[in-house]
């Protein structure tokens, strides 16, 4: 083949890999932040579009969304796979560029079946709104899919580049990066949704759901070419020839090894589902609430990026080499909680000001909890099996997410049942995540790293014993 990463060239063992560089690093970031665009189109613009233009019962639309998420079990196996069967010599890109291309099909078609839902429920709701809802629910199941080919083995790519002592600046910068996307997002959405009127709206979301993807899809491949074979240290860290020693079982073996797999995949389903509450009804509540536009609404995630941003950096370069990983999730936890009670805060008050503040300190919450459990996850992976722990850890935010999307509409109904002031109703999300972190904190104490790595260890080595038996 020609060259780049499908070469003829096998990629390098750790002894020749050359260590990870920044340019690297920030290059790697582009893929982040093609997730991040795609991230805010689909829960940023294209729920607010459900719910407050196409009146969608938030509950269904939240559910139907969250069906991208619901299909996550397929990491561990898309992980597992990306570990034991390389493509053309190489274990993550191959997988990376595919899922891909195959997001920018699920995701336009998925936007043809929501103009299909909106005009069932014109007249009220029916057994064919009924049948285009279950529909669309399995679009995002497959468009779902298309992110754990692409995304798993990506996480997996970055535990094979770097070590221990870069790790932190690697997750920061990547992960920043991945909230330029969502800053990128939300202002090309501001812009294109601007002003726009009924009649107009179709045509631009198509446009948008066009363009958008096919430019997240050059811009992942550009991030990832070379990479792998320039940087990774997969084969010389991995004690076993994965393709013929460790299978799906032996792997899930090792994963369970540790009861510190259980208390992390605790801890992340609970933060998750904590951070992540608000993201079906923030934009609903600034525009029912502050009476903000559609393109106002999309464009408040700028500032939940600019904080982020700021926090994904301090916290990689400055905050988790003095207090260490866990200790800088804890404090992230409670920051979180905070911001909580600001937006409710702002809420009682109707201050657009107030509201865009707490949603840049929550923004800054987020970059520091988020570049600090990120850490911690890559350090509680075992090299052998490094895609098939990445793939439970995806599993654990992706279910936590789609949670999250689903209980934020269905607790946005409930409040509206219970409170007449909408933003009571809006309150109580925000309260519930503010309570989430505390209950985070808690079960965060209780993981221990030199515990998990000793027991993933003696789970390694037997299963090595046993293929020699």
């Amino acid at each position: 083949m020609s060259t780049g990463e499908f070469s003829d060239s096998p990629p390098k063992s750790a002894a020749t890999a050359r260590r990870i560089n920044l340019f690297t690093m920030f290059r790697l970031g582009l893929f982040q932040m093609g997730l991040g665009i795609l991230s805010l189109l689909t829960l940023g613009v294209l729920n607010q579009v459900m719910i407050s233009e196409l009146r969608v019962p938030g509950t269904i639309a939240a559910l139907a969304l969250a069906m991208y998420q619901f299909i996550a079990p397929a990491r561990v196996w898309f992980g597992q796979l990306s570990d034991a069967k390389p493509i053309a010599g190489y274990h993550r890109t191959g997988y990376i560029w595919t899922g891909l291309a195959l997001q920018i099909i699920c995701l336009f078609a998925a936007v043809q079946v929501v103009w299909q839902l909106g005009a069932s429920t014109v007249d009220g709701w029916t057994i064919a709104s009924t049948g285009w809802a279950f529909l669309l629910g399995g679009m995002f199941a497959l468009y779902g899919l298309c992110i754990s080919v692409c995304a798993t083995p990506f996480t997996a790519l970055l535990v094979d580049v770097s070590d221990e002592d870069n790790r932190s600046k690697l997750v920061g910068i990547v992960w920043s990066m991945l909230m330029v996307g969502i800053v990128v997002g939300a202002v090309v959405g501001e812009r294109l949704l601007e002003g726009i009127t009924p009649d107009l709206l179709q045509p631009r979301i198509n446009r948008l759901f066009t363009i958008v993807p096919i430019a997240v899809a050059v811009i992942g491949i550009l991030a990832t070419v070379g990479v792998e074979k320039t940087y990774s240290r997969f084969a010389s860290r991995s004690t076993v020839d994965r393709e013929d020693k460790i299978t799906l079982g032996a792997a899930l073996k090792i994963l369970t090894a540790s009861r510190q797999t259980g208390l992390f995949f605790g801890f992340l389903l609970v933060m998750t589902i904590s951070l992540f509450l608000q993201q079906p009804v923030l934009e609903p509540y600034a525009r029912e609430v502050f009476g903000m536009s559609i393109g106002e609404s999309a464009g408040l995630n700028k500032y939940w990026g600019y904080g982020i941003l700021v926090g994904m950096g301090i916290t990689g370069f400055l905050i988790v080499p003095r207090l260490g990983k866990q200790r800088t999730a804890q404090l992230g936890c409670w920051f979180n909680a905070v911001c909580f009670c600001l937006i409710i805060l702002a809420g009682f008050t109707a201050d657009q000001t107030l509201l865009k503040s707490a949603v840049i300190l929550f923004g800054l919450a987020s970059g520091v909890l988020t570049n600090s459990a990120v850490s911690l996850m890559l350090d509680l992976t075992a090299a052998e099996t490094a895609g098939t722990f990445v793939g439970a850890w995806g599993l654990a935010q992706a279910l936590s997410q789609a949670s999250a999307t689903v209980a934020g509409g269905a607790l946005l109904d409930l409040g509206r049942s219970l409170f007449t002031n909408t933003a009571a109703a809006f309150s109580l999300v925000f309260a519930c995540q503010a309570i989430g972190m505390v209950l985070a904190v808690s079960i965060l104490r209780r993981v221990n790293v030199p515990e998990f790595r000793a027991q993933s260890g003696k789970a390694i080595a037997a299963v090595l014993e046993r293929e020699l038996d």
